[in-house]
Order: structure tokens, then C-alpha cells, then sequence
């Protein structure tokens, strides 16, 4: 793939992506008026209702040729996440561990799984979203299994960037803004950190105010016991 640099449709994905940041902008400076991160203006909420975000699962699954399963963010996390499942077949591991799903039989005997999607982060602040890649592995330990998700800062693996490019092309027609995880990975300019250094170190960057609190590639592991 050539770089951006002599890329022909560079002058457009430019303009595509200034007017993307000036929506991050804006969204930033209505949710955190005093820009400091753990400081958002709840009364301006405009996120997506639980429905809207079945519906979009659903039409990606469709259109995608993919298992989607829905998972609302905790309480601590103001979004709602969307696992498309790309290399892997159900009953997967994000069934098992977030829908109730039991321990499927197929799994005796198995010392490790490697599964492979594309998780769409939507904000239930504002009508934002954005896809990174995650792996999802799945280790025997004892009477269980511990789950392991490694997001990363994007997406990057050839085979899924078809999926990706149809994904984005989705969103619009939800009213939701696509915002690409290479563009929100630094700290927004002028704003605090305030209590998350104390939390995690360092500075948030523009996704923790826009979606979750953890930083974005940070690993994630669980524990499943083994029943059925």
C-alpha cells in the first residue's frame, strides 16, 4: 500500500478529516466545559438509544456476513460496544463470557482459542463512533478459562480492512459520526487530565473523553469457569 503522501485521493481524505476534527472539537467543548477530563456536562447527552444500537448490530451482521453481539459499557465506561466477529465461529468466547451462553462441549480438551473482531465503540454522550481491532484469546487454567481482549489502536490486518471500509460506510445512516482511533489516540490540546493520572499515568487521550476510561490498548482479562 503507497503512503499518503502520493496518494491520489489524499487532497479528499484530508478534507474528510479536518471536518471530522472539527466535529471531535465541538463535541469536546459541549461535554467538557470545564476541560478536564471526569468533568462532563451530562445534561447535553446525545447518545444512541439502546434500540438504535440493536438495529445497527443487526444491519452489520447482515451486511457484514459476520456474528455481531451487543455489550453496554459499565458503569464507569460511557459507551456501548458492538463485537463483529471476523475470524472465529459461534458459540464464540464474547457469547460465553458477556450473553449467557454456556460452555460449549467443543471446548474440552481445548488448550487455547484465537478469535479475531472488529469492536465499534459508540458513545452515550454523543453521537460518535470508531472501530478498533480486537483479539479475544481464550486460555485452559484449572477448573476454568481465562479470557484475554487485546484492543489495538485501529485496524490494521488485511482481511479485515473490506469489512472495516463497508462498517464505516454503515454509520452515517445512524447519525453517527465516524472518528478514526488515529486521530484520537493524543490528548486533546488545552484540556486537564484530572483524576486520570491518578488512575492510569500519563495523559487521556481524546477517546477516553469521548468513550471509555482505560487506555485504548490496554488488555483486559477474565475468568470463566468451566460449566455448563
Amino acid at each position: 500500500m503507497g503512503g499518503c503522501t502520493n496518494c491520489k485521493g489524499k487532497a479528499g481524505c484530508d478534507h474528510r478529516k479536518g471536518a471530522m476534527l472539527e466535529s471531535v472539537d465541538r463535541a469536546l467543548a459541549d461535554l467538557y466545559p470545564t476541560k478536564t477530563w471526569g468533568e462532563p456536562d451530562d445534561t447535553v447527552v446525545s447518545g444512541m438509544p439502546r434500540d438504535e444500537l440493536d438495529a445497527l448490530a443487526d444491519e452489520l451482521a447482515q451486511e457484514l456476513g459476520a456474528a455481531t453481539f451487543v455489550r453496554e459499557g459499565g458503569e464507569d465506561e460511557p459507551c456501548d460496544y458492538i463485537y463483529v466477529l471476523c475470524m472465529g465461529r459461534t458459540p464464540c468466547v464474547v457469547q460465553v463470557r458477556d450473553h449467557g451462553v454456556a460452555v460449549p462441549a467443543e471446548w474440552d480438551g481445548t488448550n487455547a482459542i484465537e478469535e479475531l473482531y472488529l469492536r465499534v465503540v459508540v458513545s452515550q454522550r454523543a453521537r460518535v463512533a470508531a472501530v478498533q481491532q480486537v483479539g479475544v484469546d481464550l486460555v485452559k487454567t484449572g477448573d476454568g478459562f481465562l479470557v484475554r481482549e487485546r484492543p489495538r489502536a485501529g485496524v490494521y490486518d488485511a482481511p479485515l480492512l473490506r469489512r472495516m471500509q463497508k462498517l464505516v460506510a454503515i454509520l452515517p445512516a445512524y447519525e453517527l459520526l465516524h472518528v478514526d482511533f488515529g486521530e484520537i489516540a493524543h490528548a486533546p490540546p488545552g484540556f486537564a487530565a484530572g483524576t486520570w493520572r491518578d488512575l492510569f499515568g500519563g495523559e487521556p487521550s481524546i477517546a477516553n473523553y469521548l468513550f471509555y476510561p482505560q487506555p485504548t490498548t490496554m488488555v483486559a482479562t477474565s475468568y470463566l469457569p468451566e460449566t455448563r
